[in-house]
């Protein structure tokens, strides 16, 4: 099984007539994903990549059926509107891969989700991905890069950084370890599904074994991770590896959300907190893989 997406998925892509959103339709529909709309204001009636373009998401779901996911390729200043547009038409799932979103566009949109009990994904996140079932967002790039990169197996990745998330997935399968379900949560200071959000899914999904988990310094994502293991919610073996051992207060790692703050979001925090609640925690990016081959073989004890 997958969390969030399988190859049943119904997916809209807002901005679908624009350059980003075209290629990237292109890639999910040659995977196999169910794209079955694209949403464009002022250009419904035309087709992209053989998918019926719509005005609106309103009209999308009118034409096409229920819709359980949009994926939004659209400048940041209106992706919190496109998101609501297509929460109000009754989506339950929006990823969000436009990055310099607002801080309080994001707060706005978080509010309208709980409160019309949907869930959004990002923003600056570059999609998820079911291998062998669908891809939503940008995950591999090209659909052949996606099939020869990733595989179907028992092992779950979440990650905040883009361009790890697809190198998590690649190493996990050059090692011989297939994948549930790979998230990238995004790379802003908040996000719609923070990783401690995702670990609660895939605690509950019987086909994922084991969890691989790449964190960065800034924000508290990782420290509620650790408490989930802690409380014993998420009982799998988690494998964990955390950037920014190097990086000092104030200083930006990589991402907008990777910055620590008055003592707050450190790395040695981070570890010890992993560390202590009983995750396993690696020190080099490289030592990912051997130990999660390891974990597998022994049923999740070393």
């Amino acid at each position: 099984m997958s969390i969030l997406l399988d190859e049943g998925t119904r997916v809209c892509v807002q901005g679908i007539t624009g350059r980003e959103g075209a290629a990237r339709a292109r890639l999910m529909t040659a995977y196999g994903t169910q794209v079955v709309a694209g949403v464009t204001p002022g250009k419904g009636g035309s087709r992209v990549e053989g998918v019926p373009v719509f005005d609106t998401v309103a009209d999308a779901w009118k034409a096409e059926g229920p819709l359980d996911m949009s994926v939004l390729f659209v400048p940041a200043p209106i992706a919190k509107d496109a998101a609501m547009e297509a929460m109000a038409a009754g989506v339950p799932i929006v990823v969000m891969v436009p990055d310099r979103v607002p801080l309080y566009d994001v707060l706005e949109l978080d509010y309208c989700a709980r409160t019309r009990g949907a869930r959004f994904l990002g923003p600056n996140t570059i999609g998820m991905a079911s291998p062998g079932r669908a891809i939503v967002g940008m995950l591999g790039g090209r659909a052949e890069n996606a099939r020869r990169w990733f595989q179907q197996g028992r092992v779950g990745v979440i990650s905040r950084s883009g361009g790890m998330t697809a190198s998590i997935a690649y190493h996990l399968a050059r090692a011989g370890l297939g994948q549930s379900t790979i998230v990238h949560v995004g790379g802003d200071p908040i996000v719609g599904m923070p990783m401690d959000d995702v670990l609660r899914l895939f605690a509950e999904d019987n086909e994922t074994q084991l969890v691989v988990m790449f964190g960065e310094i800034g924000t508290a994502q990782e420290e509620r991770c650790a408490r989930l293991v802690a409380d014993g919610v998420f009982r799998k073996p988690l494998v964990a590896f955390i950037s920014g051992a190097a990086a000092k207060e104030g200083a930006r790692f990589s991402h907008a959300g990777a910055i620590v703050e008055g003592g707050r979001g450190t790395y040695q925090g981070k570890v010890a907190a992993l560390r202590d609640a009983g995750a396993y925690v690696v020190e080099s990016f490289g030592d990912i893989f051997p130990l999660a081959v390891k974990l597998m073989d022994t049923g999740g004890r070393l």
